[in-house]
């Protein structure tokens, strides 16, 4: 399935991408800028993150991916001597993992010389792409282990240097298994969560681990793993009751409780593998609000917010958040819709 994203195409100037974490821009991470929209009647709202709990009321539930990042970019070795950027995107096994060598074109049987005598040997193509393969990845030693002594995190050019993993972690992380942070929810800090806790908003965890980004504005996101536990179900059963509201921290965690709807319609505890896009034309069960950054032009992602928001409040609010020179990308700024 392909995403429509065609009519979601805008200019976004460089200067408008975070190059750097906002701890580097002088800034703690719960003060990058916050564009609060409500999806009833196009209301905007300009304000900070650490503002959230103001925002939030008493009876809301927060839904957090606590999947922790990787640093699942390893140097590698090609037979001819050549170095380049191997990344490790998805775990399907003991040692069979999704890899991305990007922007290097690979064959199957390909062995790339990983650190202290690892290797990686292309397998084929993961479901049909072009840019994804399905590779063995012999370690001499845990794969957790042996990324944190050799890996880094996966940055992308408009990152201009590299920085330390903790930088792409949230404060609530705790399950290893991304390859990219979860960032929607990076500006959380300590304060924020005590805030909204004495506010009387109320947080609850899925796990949701992330792949590799895609390059391409019309790739569909492929499958992730992902669990939704009974005491979030029973949480959002009971917010629900109140007349409260889910605010999902992120699109990894729409995608998880989308994909936790039975065939009768009822969110129930799941894990696995979910292979689930959600479209502009496919309504939103059980979240209210989202939480998140803002998506490159014809990203897929703007499609999630379409199902959430409509197409006309999304271009609204990016219209908006261009003119005032919000800024772009996981180091970046904020977007919630009510």
């Amino acid at each position: 399935m392909v995403t429509r994203t065609e009519n979601l195409d805008f200019v976004l100037p460089e200067e408008l991408e975070a190059h750097e974490p906002p701890e580097a821009r002088g800034l703690a991470r719960d003060q990058v800028r916050l564009l609060v929209s409500y999806r009833t009647d196009d209301r905007m709202i300009h304000t900070r993150f650490d503002e959230l709990p103001a925002v939030l009321s008493a009876k809301d539930l927060v839904v957090v991916n606590v999947s922790a990042t990787l640093p699942a970019a390893l140097p590698a070795t090609r037979a001819d001597g050549s170095e380049i950027a191997l990344h490790l995107s998805t775990r399907l096994g003991e040692e069979s993992w999704v890899v991305e060598a990007r922007k290097t074109a690979m064959t199957a049987g390909e062995r790339l010389a990983l650190p202290a005598g690892g290797t990686c040997t292309f397998l084929e193509p993961y479901r049909g792409s072009w840019r994804l393969w399905r590779a063995r990845v012999d370690l001499p030693e845990p794969v957790f282990a042996y990324l944190q002594r050799w890996g880094k995190p996966i940055a992308y050019p408009y990152v201009r240097q590299q920085w330390p993993l903790e930088m792409y972690q949230t404060v609530y992380a705790g399950r290893l298994g991304s390859a990219e942070m979860p960032s929607a929810g990076r500006a959380f800090s300590a304060d924020v969560i005590r805030a909204l806790s004495r506010k009387g908003v109320a947080m609850t965890p899925i796990v949701l681990h992330t792949g590799v980004s895609s390059p391409e504005k019309d790739e569909p996101p492929y499958a992730e793993w992902y669990e939704v536990s009974q005491g979030t179900v029973d949480a959002i059963r009971d917010v629900r009751a109140s007349g409260g509201r889910v605010i999902a921290i992120g699109t990894t965690v729409v995608r998880a409780l989308e994909s936790s709807v039975n065939a009768s319609g009822e969110l129930i505890a799941s894990s696995g593998w979910t292979d689930l896009v959600i479209t502009a034309d496919r309504r939103l069960r059980f979240v209210d609000g989202l939480l998140t950054g803002f998506h490159e032009p014809k990203a897929s992602h703007l499609a999630m917010l379409e199902a959430l928001a409509g197409r006309a409040h999304v271009r609204k609010t990016y219209a908006a958040a261009l003119e005032a020179r919000y800024l772009w990308h996981e180091f970046g700024d904020l977007h919630l819709i009510l």
